[in-house]
């Protein structure tokens, strides 16, 4: 096995889509969380939903995932 330093990127793709399944180092509460969505915004959106989750006293993470729940509910789940 090899020692990665904070934060480097596997060198192969495969490596790294399949590193997000790995729960070593992570938190108890986020290992429910197995995959990693991606999207692509502007700084001043990125901004704004930074200091929205920051006002709310939530993660960006957790107020998004919210924010998807809802917009994509459950079969039967009621909206």
């Amino acid at each position: 096995m090899t020692r990665r330093s904070f934060a480097a990127r596997p060198g192969d793709p495969d490596t790294w889509i399949k590193a997000a399944d790995d729960p070593r180092g992570r938190r108890a509460d986020a290992i429910a969380y197995t995959a990693r969505l991606t999207i692509d915004v502007t700084p001043d959106l990125r901004g704004r939903i930074k200091v929205t989750a920051f006002q709310r006293g939530q993660t960006v993470a957790d107020m998004l995932r919210e924010l998807l729940a809802n917009a994509f509910p459950a079969e039967g789940d009621e909206q």
